[in-house]
């Protein structure tokens, strides 16, 4: 992999190696962009198959925080952290410790938080070394489980994207077809029911169907045939890349808005979703509670106020149609376009201050 190169060509700002002989410690952070604020995204751990790999991932995730971030309208920019390891046999108190101190080497440009393969107690050991860490303990000010805050911005953009789809935001009578019932889906099938949707759900865990089943009266079907139910709403809650060649003809849908994350197989389904006039909602902006709640410790954990700020995503979503419809693009171009229009934004601003600052400074040396 020629890294400068790629680097350069998608206008990313700093790699790091970071590594600790005695714990063992192999991890990469990429910072992609601080136009908006400092690099807020969560450090991974995971067992690539090799070093490229690793790097590779954290420049793609960190990216992708950019991305979210800025469509979230937060004052964040967007990095990462991969961490090589088996995250069920190689961590220690040491190594945590060991990279939270690599962190305040950085001195607030990259903020971690959670991510696959780490945990509350992993991001309370950083916290050992440094500030710069959301998702600890309750205990220290945190925010606690992330996953009814990401639920409840899901189900606002959902309504945003019924809205685009049949005219009126309202969910009574809808029938949403929800994949996965995990921590996230199951609030927001609470969601749904308390407002009079009707569920249709499906999980390889049947202990989580029936328990979907059994309190919001949902209707349970086989995991390959939720696709082809007869549904308004299609909601992946559960694996990527669910939308692909061989699920896009199943649908029966008007509307795809779930939690999940990369739902799109290939950017090529967006545009078929797009041609059929199914109203695609793309996952970084409907999923985007949780990092807003995190991003909320960092002025002193406040839920009422974190709470509002997810209810944004509400506007959000419909700001993305619009551009879409504006633009006549995809929902999934549309939403890129948001996020890359907010930070031209700021970055026009900075230069225009900078360029006056020293205009400034000039007439006065003159005068």
């Amino acid at each position: 992999m020629q890294i400068f190169s790629y680097m350069q060509e998608y206008d990313y700002e700093q790699l790091l190696f970071c590594q600790d002989e005695q714990s063992g410690l192999k991890a990469i952070i990429a910072i992609h962009d601080t136009t908006l604020g400092p690099a807020l995204g969560g450090t991974r751990m995971w067992t690539y198959a090799s070093e490229d790999d690793a790097v590779e991932d954290a420049l793609r995730l960190a990216k992708g925080m950019t991305y979210k971030n800025a469509a979230a309208g937060l004052n964040l920019g967007g990095g990462k952290t991969v961490i090589i390891g088996d995250p069920k046999k190689d961590k220690n108190e040491e190594m945590f410790r060991a990279f939270g101190r690599y962190i305040q080497g950085l001195n607030g440009r990259y903020i971690t938080a959670e991510d696959v393969g780490t945990t509350v107690q992993d991001m309370d050991l950083i916290h050992e070394e440094t500030d710069y860490v959301t998702g600890i303990s309750p205990a220290f000010g945190s925010s606690g489980n992330p996953s009814p805050v990401t639920a409840y911005g899901v189900y606002r953009g959902m309504k945003a994207a019924a809205k685009e789809g049949f005219g009126t935001d309202s969910l009574e009578g809808k029938t949403v077809a929800v994949q996965g019932v995990g921590n996230v889906a199951f609030t927001l099938c609470r969601h749904l029911h308390e407002e009079g949707a009707n569920l249709i759900v499906t999980d390889i865990n049947k202990e989580a169907v029936q328990r979907a089943v059994e309190e919001f009266g949902a209707k349970a079907v086989d995991p390959d045939d939720i696709y082809s139910v007869d549904c308004d709403i299609y909601a992946p809650c559960a694996l990527g890349a669910t939308i692909n060649d061989e699920t896009i003809p199943q649908l029966k849908a008007k509307v795809v808005a779930g939690a999940a994350n990369n739902q799109l197989k290939e950017t090529k389904h967006g545009d078929i979703l797009h041609e059929k006039g199914i109203v695609y909602t793309p996952d970084y902006v409907l999923n985007a509670g949780g990092v807003i709640n995190v991003a909320d410790e960092l002025h002193g954990y406040n839920k009422d106020r974190a709470m509002k700020r997810v209810e944004t995503i509400y506007d959000n979503v419909s700001r993305v149609f619009e551009i879409s419809r504006r633009d006549e693009i995809p929902t999934y171009v549309a939403a890129d376009r948001m996020a890359e229009e907010r930070i031209e934004r700021m970055r026009r601003s900075r230069s225009q201050f900078l360029q006056n600052g020293h205009h400034i400074l000039s007439r006065r040396q003159n005068g």
